[in-house]
Parts: structure tokens; C-alpha cells; sequence
């Protein structure tokens, strides 16, 4: 068996395990390689998503004995995956459009949503319908003037979004035309509501209609752009009435009977395919997609629940699957910000949570909030006013910074890719794990080392061993084809 040692320096001040020993000398034996591996350490100057040089090669040796084992088993499937991104929201869109230059923004671009070179392949994008707490301003898709309706929606327009939204979205779809794009409203239009303005409020029943052929145009119009819309979700946090920027509350029986009788049948009219997501909030209240999942009438048109992680346990989302097994389940947001400043613990938590976490816990995605940010956190509409965007963007300079949510995300987009499903792999102590099979037939096992210090585990695959030295903190990605 070839064991390798993977090492790291001295680590973050507060964050620093046990100091990692000197490193032995370079492993002997076979120059190929079985199987390949990328690291990231959590120090300052470490390695991010670096490929190893050494060769790794199964053994019919079981090596350590007291190094626990992680055993890959290809032939148990359980869900597909979608892919993995975060979201393009108005403001992430600003930045890449007006702030950078052709050349700076067509690099940021491949670097992240293709696997050439570096570059760590996202998948999977989300997107606001209308405007956001991270938008230049409020707007929806038909805003007629203050005390007027339109039932007949004569005025909707995605033409707010024309600068800067479509272009950045039709840019990634030719670089990634396979890439999934959800979207999401944060309010109806204002005179839909209860409130008469995008901030509070409910959706009146007189407007469900409306509503309903609100998504119907909002789908086609961004289809006749070139961006083809492969899920929506009905209201992003329907439990939380924000009091600064577009929200609107929606309870599960609420949600039901708009799916039931309006959102659903309006699509099933209008042929379109477009998945309906219920729920998208947090993991504290899985009473609200079983609620709806629970309506026969609702659940014909629902294809699964949505989540974000910003409450509860990411186990919330297994107990949804158990009581509706045939329906999937998405992890749609999480935010990094300078509430938790620290690289190491973002790694260790950002990739057990929501990496590892959720797709254990029958996840098809996961998505991280805003793609990008500026280095002052913004710009922001009247929300989070420390958030961090998976890149930030300098608005003087158009220069990006990759954050440790471009890390996270990277050790499963650049290997994971579309069309895999994940596999069964065995849980070892320390070492939280998850294990994919592409459909190239390639298998991709993604560990964290959550312990204090360096710690060794076994990779059992076919019956065969490969021994790993991982050091504390650290995050290894190992993809073989065996």
C-alpha cells in the first residue's frame, strides 16, 4: 500500500491544531497514479485546491490498522446531482458587468463556470425574480404607476434586469449551456400585496392569478433571451416579513393553495416544464414542505422543497425526504460574512454542513448567496451589510478575491459534475465524508479533517486499500476511475 502524507504549515492564529511534524521522506514505489487528489489546507499561505504530485495507488494491503476506514461503495446510488454554484444577484451582476473590464470579467467567468485550466465548473445558478436585499434598487417585472393594477400583466418587462442581469446569465449559459438556473421571487409587484409596496406584506388571493401568470412570463421571457429557467421556487423565506427590502409572507396552506390552483395548472397550460419548488427557508421548520407535500392537490405540481441554512440542523432535510421520499430536496442559500472571519473555520464548517451535510442528507445542489461581492460588502438594498460574496470584486480596480466559499464550493463543482449521482461511503470518525459516482464512471470521494491534528485514514474501494495523511483542518478531494 502507498500511503501519502499531505502537510501544512502553521495555521490561523485561534484556529491552529496541534503543529504538523516535519514531513518524512517522499513515498517510493509506482510513478502512476490511480488516484488523483486536490487539497486545501486552512493556514494563511496554504494550499487551495492544489493538486498533489505524488502518485496514490490501491493496495490489497490494509495498512494502518488504527487509521479508520472509509469504505466507497459505488454500487449503492442515492440521489442525483444537479450541481453545486450560489446565486447572480442583481448586485453580483453590477459588479461583474460595469466594474470590470471585457478581459477581467471574461476570465472571472470561465474560472467559474468552466473546469479549463483552475477553473472550478459551477453548475448551478440561482437568481432573484425581481429585486432583492442585494439589488440597485426595488423593482419587480410590472410596476405600473403607484395606485394602478395590471391584471392582464400589459406591462411586464424584464427590461430592469437588461444591463446587467441577462447579459452576465447568457454569458455563463455559453459557457456552460448545460448549467441549472433557479429562480426566486422575493415579493409579488407591489400592487399584488397586501402592504401595496415590495417591503411587507402578504400576497392577496385576489391577485393568485396574476401571480401564477407572473411566473408564466417570467419563464418565457428568459427563455426567448436565451437562458432557459430550470426551476423556481414561489417566495424565497416566506416565514420572515423583512422591514427593509423586498419581502412578502406566505404560510404552507397559503403556498398550497396557490400551487394547487393557480401556479400549477398555469403552468401545465402553458407547457411549461419549469420545476416548482416549495418552501426555500430554513432548516428549523420542515412542518412547512411536509405541510404542502401533504395537499394531493399541491404535490402533483411540486417536484420538491427547498432549503437555507441559516436555523436549524441540515438533518431537517432527511426527515422531509422520509415522509416524501419521491420528491427531492435543494439547498438554495447560505451567506459567508465578516461575522465569521476565519478561513480554517469556515473551511471545516462551510464543507461539513453544507458540502457534506446536505447532500447526505438527499440534497441535488448546493448554493451559497451572492456569487460576488464588493469590498465593502455590497452593494447592498437595504439588507446584510457584512456579507461575502464567493468572490469579491474591487470597485475601483475590478480585481477579484477568492473567498474560502470558492474553495468549498470548487472541491465539489470541478469533480462532481453533471449527470452523477452519490454513492454510498461509510462514516469514519473525524473524518466527515462523501462520495460520488460521475456518469463517466469516474468516483469522487470529498473528506474533511475535523480534528485538532494531522490524522491518517483508509480509502476501501473494491476491496482494495489506499492509505491518506490529511492534516487538521484540511479538505481533500480523491477522484480515481477504476
Amino acid at each position: 500500500m502507498l500511503a501519502a502524507t499531505l502537510l501544512a504549515g502553521c495555521q490561523d492564529k485561534g484556529n491552529t491544531p496541534t503543529p504538523t511534524p516535519n514531513p518524512p521522506a517522499p513515498p517510493t514505489g509506482p510513478t502512476t497514479s490511480e488516484v488523483d487528489a486536490w487539497l486545501t489546507t486552512p493556514e494563511q499561505s496554504g494550499a487551495r485546491l492544489t493538486k498533489q504530485p505524488f502518485p496514490l495507488n490501491f493496495d490489497a494491503a490494509a495498512g494502518d490498522a488504527t487509521a479508520p476506514i472509509i469504505e466507497v461503495n459505488p454500487g449503492q446510488e442515492y440521489q442525483p446531482i444537479d450541481g453545486f454554484g450560489a446565486a447572480v444577484t442583481g448586485s453580483s451582476a453590477y459588479l461583474i458587468q460595469r466594474k470590470m473590464s471585457t478581459a477581467q470579467r471574461d476570465e472571472l467567468l470561465r474560472d467559474l463556470f468552466t473546469t479549463t485550466g483552475n477553473g472550478i465548473g459551477l453548475n448551478y445558478i440561482r437568481m432573484t425574480i425581481g429585486s432583492s436585499d442585494f439589488s440597485l434598487g426595488n423593482y419587480s417585472y410590472d410596476d405600473p404607476p403607484a395606485g394602478q393594477t395590471d391584471p392582464t400583466l400589459a406591462r411586464f418587462s424584464i427590461a430592469p434586469d437588461q444591463q446587467d442581469l441577462v447579459p452576465t446569465l447568457q454569458q455563463i449559459v455559453a459557457l456552460n449551456p448545460g448549467i441549472k438556473l433557479m429562480g426566486s421571487p422575493w415579493s409579488a409587484p407591489a400592487w399584488m400585496k397586501s402592504s401595496q409596496s415590495m417591503i411587507r406584506g402578504r400576497l392577496n388571493t385576489s391577485a393568485y392569478p396574476a401571480f401564477a401568470q407572473y411566473f408564466v412570463k417570467y419563464v418565457q421571457a428568459f427563455r426567448a433571451a436565451g437562458v432557459p429557467v430550470d426551476a423556481i421556487t414561489v417566495q424565497n423565506e416566506p416565514l420572515y416579513e423583512p422591514s427593509g427590502y423586498p419581502g412578502m409572507l406566505m404560510s404552507a396552506p397559503e403556498q398550497a393553495d396557490f400551487i394547487k390552483n393557480f401556479l400549477g395548472p398555469a403552468f401545465s397550460t402553458n407547457n411549461i416544464s419549469t420545476k416548482i419548488i416549495a418552501y426555500d427557508h430554513n432548516w428549523d421548520r420542515a412542518d412547512f414542505p411536509i405541510t404542502v407535500l401533504n395537499d394531493q392537490g399541491a404535490r402533483r405540481y411540486v417536484a420538491g422543497s427547498a432549503f437555507h441554512g441559516y436555523g436549524g440542523n441540515v438533518s431537517a432535510m432527511g426527515t422531509v425526504h422520509d415522509a416524501h421520499p419521491d420528491k427531492d430536496l435543494y439547498f438554495t442559500e447560505q451567506s459567508g460574512g465578516e461575522w465569521a472571519p476565519s478561513f480554517a473555520n469556515n473551511l471545516r464548517d462551510m464543507t461539513r454542513d453544507l458540502i457534506i451535510g446536505t447532500t447526505r442528507n438527499w440534497s441535488r445542489n448546493v448554493l451559497l448567496w451572492n456569487l460576488a461581492l464588493d469590498d465593502n460588502h455590497g452593494p447592498t438594498n437595504g439588507g446584510c451589510l457584512d456579507c461575502r460574496g464567493v468572490v469579491t470584486v474591487s470597485q475601483g480596480s475590478g480585481t477579484v478575491t477568492r473567498n474560502v466559499e470558492y474553495y468549498v464550493l470548487g472541491h465539489a463543482s470541478k469533480f462532481v459534475r453533471p449527470g452523477a449521482v452519490r454513492i454510498a461511503s461509510t462514516a469514519a470518525n473525524g473524518f466527515p465524508n462523501v462520495a460520488f459516482k460521475n456518469a463517466d464512471g469516474s468516483k469522487v470521494l470529498l473528506v474533511l479533517n475535523e480534528q485538532n491534528q494531522i490524522q491518517s485514514f483508509r480509502l476501501k474501494y473494491n476491496g482494495k486499500y489506499l492509505g491518506f495523511t490529511l492534516p487538521a483542518g484540511s479538505v481533500v478531494t480523491l477522484k480515481w476511475s477504476l
